[in-house]
């Protein structure tokens, strides 16, 4: 039986970390940055994690 494989963009978007949770980067923080407070900025730097009902299909994408 072939490997399966995984996803080649949801590799670049989501690490596993040790406990098992995803983390993700949160979006709207690449271009027209000059409209968007500063407060709102350092906050889209922060890692975010996968919520519970998207996690079993973000894992099965990932394939680790």
């Amino acid at each position: 039986m072939p490997k399966m494989k995984s996803r080649s963009g949801a590799k670049k978007r989501f690490t596993k970390t040790a406990t098992g949770k995803i983390k993700r980067s949160h979006a709207y923080h690449s271009h027209i940055l000059t409209s968007k407070s500063r407060k709102r900025k350092r906050n889209l730097r922060k890692v975010g994690l996968v919520s519970k009902q998207d996690q079993r299909a973000v894992s099965n994408m990932i394939q680790r």
